[in-house]
């Protein structure tokens, strides 16, 4: 009689450690024996899609410039590293190692398409302390650009592309990982090989396509972003240091800009004005042309202008950092420098007029449309925002209103009434601001009325997404904006400008990359324009051309060096306050 003793069955926790659990009989095991080489084939593309995945996510660069097919033709230590760790790990820790490192690449992929995103619009990186509160903002730009429906779609889209690829990435690191222990020999052979390959490409500094064959691009960009955490932390106490230091602080009012006493001086930012606008050969002829006709026309009124360079802290966007730096004295390139500077009482260009007693100070803010704090800060005794400028027509994309309405509103509620003082004030023009779609056309001045008349205008301008999405037509539409709030701005000083007027304006930061290319700097236009030859003659000694438009080797300023040769200029006297 045959004697049978009973096998122990092998459990999951029994299984040995270099292998993965086996999946029980069933349907799919059945489908896979009876068509084994359709199996082997997906399992060997979706091993190498997972592959596939994890190096574009360790080679992917953070700057659509630099996106090339030879990007990813390298070889990534940080996979080298990362097999031999999987390699040496027991079952479990390696499968937590696995998951960790999916989402570890899933949060370098986001950092890196957020660096594309603020690079392509604000020709930086993404600030990973500051810039969190600049995504609501884009969400409301977008909304003004694409409608909310729209706006809800590309939030929904963004959050949905996120969670899969954070999916994606965690299955493609497990399965490699699985990949790896079903095949160590070959695995450790070949990683050892990789290592070997990757110490001598970089020893000899072997390069294809202009990039180094050894490549270890998620570790420099992790460095990178860790270093530049540490730099903004910093930043803050060593810049509340600076803004403390300022030398107009106790400068008496009388001794503050007494060579412009009676005069109406209004500073006057145009969106996104920079210089741009005036070189760049698909943009400039007809910008040049209406500067040039705008120069012609306030001649004739019995105007002069000078006009030269500064470099702004901001680029592409984040307007209030350009406004602050001009104003402030300061270079406000940030989000936690902007916050630090508005919360104290430095003293702004603005404010000196106001701490005189001898100005009335206004700010015409269109593009403002809730709670505005920093009035204060600016020393702005009355604002007019989005709501209060009386303006009934239709919104252009994301400006409230068209340039010429907003100019109209200010001299219909301010400059044109009678005062028992002169006029300080900040007047902010919006048409020029991206996405350039669809534009205002210039009115008569006496048919403006509340602006229900650019209605049929608004409707008939073109579609803001098919300008979006092509680079020429966003430059020619940007240069039309242009043309538009410098003739806006020019006939208004033609039609109420008096002897007493001087206008300051300038651009607060030059275009997005899209328009202004990625070596264009950051330099904005800058020009002074009044009629009584006095106030011209006090910046004779800056070196600026005659005229609207700043010649090319015009100087150059950095935009926080302006408030005090201004107040320099016109008579103010130093207090040497240090901080």
């Amino acid at each position: 009689m045959a004697v049978f003793t009973r096998q122990p069955r092998h459990t999951t926790e029994d299984a040995p450690d270099d292998t993965e659990p086996q999946a029980p009989e069933g349907r799919l095991t059945r489908r896979r024996t009876a068509h084994p080489t359709a199996t082997r084939v997906l399992r060997r593309t979706a091993t190498g899609l997972c592959a596939a995945l994890v190096l574009i996510a360790l080679l992917m660069p953070n700057t659509l410039q630099t996106m090339t097919a030879g990007t990813f033709l390298r070889i990534p230590v940080e996979a080298i590293i990362g097999a031999a760790v999987l390699l040496v790990l027991p079952r479990r820790p390696r499968l937590v190692a696995a998951v960790v490192a999916g989402l570890g690449l899933t949060a370098l992929t986001a950092l890196n398409l957020l660096d594309m995103g603020f690079n392509e619009y604000l020709g930086r990186d993404f600030n990973l302390v500051l810039d969190w509160g600049l995504l609501d903002d884009a969400q409301a730009y977008m909304e003004d650009t694409m409608g909310a429906a729209g706006a809800i779609v590309l939030a929904v889209g963004a959050v949905a592309l996120v969670v899969l690829l954070g999916a994606l990435m965690t299955l493609a690191t497990v399965r490699m990982s699985g990949v790896l222990v079903r095949h160590r020999t070959v695995a450790v052979r070949s990683t050892l090989a990789a290592a070997v390959v990757w110490t001598l490409t970089y020893a000899l500094g072997l390069q294809f396509a202009g990039l180094p064959v050894a490549a270890d691009n998620a570790a420099a960009l992790t460095e990178a972003r860790a270093e530049k955490v540490q730099a903004t932390l910093r930043d803050e106490a060593a810049f509340a240091r600076e803004a403390r230091t300022d030398i107009f602080a106790d400068t008496p009012g009388e001794q503050l800009v007494p060579d412009l006493r009676g005069k109406d001086v209004i500073f006057t930012f145009i969106e996104s004005y920079g210089r741009k606008a005036i070189e760049d050969p698909l943009i400039s002829p007809g910008v040049r042309q209406t500067l040039d006709t705008g120069t012609e026309a306030l001649t004739e009124a019995g105007f002069a202008a000078k006009s030269g360079w500064l470099t702004s802290a901001t680029f592409g966007g984040s307007s209030w950092l350009g406004h602050s730096t001009f104003l402030s004295g300061l270079w406000v390139d940030s989000q936690q420098r902007y916050a630090t500077v508005t919360s104290g009482d430095h003293l702004t260009l603005t404010k000196a007029f106001q701490k005189t007693g001898d100005w009335r100070t206004v700010g015409i803010m269109p593009g403002v449309q809730k709670g505005w704090p920093e009035a204060n800060f600016y020393g702005l005794d009355t604002v007019y925002d989005a709501f209060e400028l009386g303006y009934k027509g239709p919104k252009f994309s994301w400006s409230t209103m068209p340039d010429q309405y907003t100019l109209e509103a200010f001299q219909r509620l301010v400059h044109g009434k009678k005062r028992d003082k002169p006029l300080m004030a900040e007047v902010i023009l919006t048409s020029s601001h991206q996405p350039w779609s669809p534009l205002p056309k210039m009115v008569d001045w006496e048919d403006l009325g509340d602006g229900s008349l650019f209605g049929p205008v608004e409707k008939a301008g073109t579609d803001p997404a098919d300008i979006i999405a092509d680079s020429t037509r966003s430059k020619e539409e940007y240069g039309k904006s242009i043309e538009y709030s410098v003739t806006s701005l020019t006939q208004w000083l033609q039609r109420y400008g008096t002897e007493d007027t001087v206008l300051v304006f300038l651009g607060d930061h030059q275009p997005i990359v899209r328009v202004s290319g990625y070596d264009s700097g950051r330099d904005v236009p800058v020009s002074i324009v009044a009629k009584d030859p006095k106030v011209l003659d006090k910046i004779a000694g800056w070196g600026w051309s005659d005229g609207l438009r700043p010649a090319q080797d015009a100087p150059v300023w950095k935009m926080s060096d302006f408030r005090d040769r201004f107040l320099t200029a016109y008579g103010s006297i130093p207090s040497g306050k240090k901080g």
